[in-house]
């Protein structure tokens, strides 16, 4: 088989080689295609181009080369030990280099232009590394003009520009030459600036459009490169080629049509849905869509989104839903939808599911080379996956970046974001509508007031007509199906009295939800609603994550089937069953949080509207600490005004104490106990000292301040931001938690067994999808007890896929940190 002379890649299924000027040039027409989005498609082919240009060293050759055994070190004089060499072969900076030689001299704007693409491509394996230093190693240090400083030696920038092929180069000179590369990256940059409204905000925006530029080279590069070493993804891979929307919508319409009202909710659901539809005509922007819970928004926002995007000619439509419990939910009943039995080929071609895994191997190899860079009409996201796309650490979630352009974007239950993310999400949102050409809709119940924060730091612009809904004060009234009773009294309530009120309520209505803020509550109430309640009469359920979803399900299931037959039930689960679990209970009882939990909850009350109005009880429970929740606690305190203030005077809340104008007032208080946590601080230790990524991603004053009380001047760079330093102290979770495979029943048992047992890669890839259905997500403190008393085995060694052992898992509460009591009752 001949060799290329400069080969970027070698297949090692048949010994193939994949020529450089082949891989540059895939890279360039794919990275071009991706960065069209905002018209910079000729710096998406100079990136892609010359991102790899490092590799025509001889230097890289012999390294590749000898690292697959094609040079004999007894042979060969070219033969280097590659395992030692193994990333210090520096093939990613002489691109770079190049760039910044042709156009850093020639003028401001050609300076600004050649660090920006610099930065993408002296970037591309590591994540956009920071400009001036931030973290305690390099704090106040120019790492920028350093790179670009960087050795001959070390970059062989004049041996590759010797080397490199012209078809390569000489396009590269010409788009260098022509200007227009950097007009456009310049008028992106000013039209950053005039619709900002402070330089922070503004300057944090700017980095997305670097970050949006570095996600198109990355996932060009990802693909050419998978493309050639696993030559079946290429068949896997639609790259924009889907269903029309008009097919879509023509089922989505179908399905509608097929639905027969049955009661005043439905066609209030149905007025909710007509309304969504006549919106999809509006133009992009950022849009609200404020629903009382039960009010069909997954389907009202799925048909917004499909007329708007065939009006738009968008790309896709992507749903970020905070818990992977909704998705599943969701994303399910989508997929019936616009995937028909009928037309078998859009089988899993439609809907795609993204979210976390106990590994990244547990999709099939499609899904999984799909996941990558969300290639599918409809997606489906976790939150936490659109804020690592956005601004996590390395390179796998930032190759995704560039589909939020182009796209409708609907946010379920948007008030989880957490609050630290506040400004960043905002500035984000604005970057996507006004440069991204996306459409976005924040979708809830309970509209948090991200247009209303720190204007100069980053709020939401929202559409001049941007809610969905024409009377949403109306809408709440009729589809107001509960009363809240404020219960709260002088020294809280007892648990007992909790468990006595909620045996009673569920007596009284026929079934009875009592949510909790701690699993620990939970438990507790739980135990004690077990002595008051004959489990011959009624079923009685506990809800907590300590379960794993396949248990979750099977509890939901059953308490689906009593309610649906009004058979008495009782149920006391933490509150992940308030946003977007579909259940209707006669009475809730809700522990004291935010007013946004107290009206979720409500949602999970008469929520298909029988005449009789449920009751929502409110009670403060004694001696309950929240003080590592704080997210909680500060919720909680503004609910306490909003409380305290609608006794004073309900009239000037309409009378309802969880609609619109309570709902404003309390974020109002929330959001300005908190306005310091938007900022999304983070303390020193990672970072040189404390400070804020909104800071750190735009101005990083501290390290520039650093480096001009050094050199007597402030660094003679556009951007500054400590980009690494930033996506590495950035963590949409704080607690990072490990999935653990539990045995949970015959299924969960005969899962780990199988598991341990499986040799083959594709089988693997099987049992670990089914594995996510049997995975707890546990906090690193349990996760160590649980190491300690032996409780924990990988399946394999060296795989770091965690199995528990059985006699740790609860029938009933689910994971225990203590063995579980053989004598302990099960519930069914």
């Amino acid at each position: 088989m001949n060799q290329p002379r400069f080969v970027a890649h070698h297949r090692q299924a048949d010994g193939s080689w994949q020529p450089l000027e082949e891989h540059l040039k895939g890279v360039g027409q794919l990275a071009s295609g991706f960065a069209a989005k905002l018209g910079l498609q000729d710096a998406g082919l100079l990136l892609g181009l010359l991102h790899d240009l490092g590799k025509y060293s001889q230097a890289f050759q012999a390294y590749l080369k000898s690292a697959i055994g094609e040079l004999n070190q007894d042979e060969d004089e070219d033969w280097v030990d590659a395992a030692s060499l193994k990333g210090k072969v520096d093939h990613s900076t002489a691109g770079a280099q190049l760039i910044w030689h042709r156009l850093s001299g020639k003028g401001p704007q050609e300076r600004i232009a050649a660090q920006m693409l610099s930065l993408c491509i002296a970037s591309h394996h590591s994540g956009l590394v920071d400009c001036i230093g931030a973290s305690k190693s390099n704090f106040g240090e120019d790492l920028f003009s350093r790179r670009m400083s960087k050795a001959q030696q070390q970059t062989h920038l004049s041996e590759v520009e010797q080397a490199c092929d012209r078809a390569i180069l000489d396009p590269c000179e010409q788009l260098l030459a022509r200007g227009e590369v950097v007009a456009l990256l310049n008028n992106r940059l000013q039209s950053i600036g005039r619709q900002s409204a402070g330089p922070q905000a503004g300057l944090q925006q700017v980095g997305l459009l670097v970050r949006f530029i570095f996600s198109c080279l990355l996932d060009a590069d990802r693909i050419d490169t998978a493309d050639f070493e696993h030559r079946r993804t290429r068949a896997f891979r639609p790259i924009g080629d889907y269903a029309g929307w008009p097919i879509l919508i023509d089922r989505l319409e179908h399905h509608l049509r097929e639905l027969t009202p049955s009661s005043p909710i439905d066609h209030l659901r149905q007025d909710i849905s007509e309304h969504c539809r006549q919106a999809a005509t509006r133009p992009a922007g950022a849009y609200t869509l404020t629903v009382p819970t039960g009010g069909g928004k997954t389907l009202a926002s799925l048909r917004f989104a499909l007329h708007h995007a065939q009006l738009r000619g968008l790309d896709r439509i992507i749903y970020v839903i905070p818990f992977t419990s909704i998705i599943d939910q969701n994303a399910q009943v989508v997929r019936q939808i616009l995937e028909p039995h009928d037309a078998p080929s859009d089988r899993g071609r439609i809907v795609l599911e993204h979210h976390g895994s106990v590994t990244p191997e547990q999709q099939t190899w499609r899904e999984k080379v799909l996941c990558e860079n969300w290639d599918a009409p409809v997606v489906y996201t976790t939150m936490v996956q659109l804020l690592e796309a956005l601004f996590g650490a390395g390179t796998r979630g930032a190759r995704r970046m560039h589909q939020l352009s182009r796209a409708v974007l609907i946010f379920d239950e948007v008030q989880t974001l957490p609050i630290k993310c506040a400004h960043l999400f905002n500035n984000a949102i604005n970057f996507l509508t006004a440069q991204g050409d996306s459409t976005v809709v924040l979708c809830t119940a309970t509209q948090p007031l991200l247009h209303q924060v720190a204007q100069d730091k980053g709020a939401v612009r929202l559409a001049p007509d941007h809610e969905l809904m024409p009377d949403k004060h109306r809408l709440f009234e009729q589809l107001k199906r509960v009363t809240v009773n404020d219960a709260r009294k002088p020294g809280g309530w007892s648990d007992q009295e909790v468990a006595d009120l909620a045996a009673s309520e569920m007596r009284r209505s026929g079934s009875c939800l009592v949510i909790v803020n701690t699993k620990a509550a939970a438990r507790r109430v739980f135990e004690l609603c077990a002595q008051l309640v004959d489990i011959q009469d009624a079923a009685l359920c506990h809800l907590s994550t300590d379960m794993c979803p396949a248990h979750r399900k099977h509890e939901l299931a059953k308490l689906r089937t009593r309610l649906a037959s009004h058979k008495p039930v009782l149920c006391v689960s933490t509150q992940l069953i308030e946003a977007g679990v579909d259940v209707d209970f006669g009475t809730v009882i809700r522990f004291m949080a935010g007013l946004d939990s107290i009206a979720q909850a409500a949602g999970r009350c008469n929520r298909n509207g029988r005449a009789e109005r449920g009751t929502v009880h409110v009670v403060n429970p004694q001696d309950e600490s929240l003080d590592k929740l704080v997210d909680i606690q500060k919720g909680r305190d503004a609910a306490l005004r909003v409380l305290d203030d609608f006794q004073q005077d309900p009239a000037s809340f309409q009378y309802d104490v969880i609609g619109p104008t309570a709902l404003t007032a309390y974020y109002r208080y929330y959001f300005f106990e908190r306005q310091a946590d938007m900022t999304y601080p983070v303390a020193a230790g990672d970072i040189a000292q404390s400070d804020t990524l909104l800071n750190l991603l735009s101005r990083n004053h501290a390290a520039v301040d650093e480096f001009s009380s050094r050199h007597d001047s402030a660094p003679n760079l556009f951007f500054r931001q400590a980009f690494m330093t930033a996506a590495r102290a950035f963590k949409a979770i704080d607690a990072p938690t490990q999935g653990v495979i539990v045995p949970y029943g015959e299924a969960g048992r005969a899962l780990v067994a199988d598991l341990c047992a499986a040799y083959d890669v594709e089988l693997e890839f099987t049992l670990l999808r089914a594995a996510q259905q049997f995975t707890v997500n546990v906090f690193p403190h349990v996760l160590r007890k649980l190491s300690d008393a032996g409780a924990l085995h990988e399946v394999k060694p060296d795989t770091r896929i965690l199995c528990l052992d059985e006699r740790y898992y609860s029938a009933v509460f689910g994971l225990s940190a203590e063995p579980v009591s053989p004598m302990e009752p099960l519930h069914d």
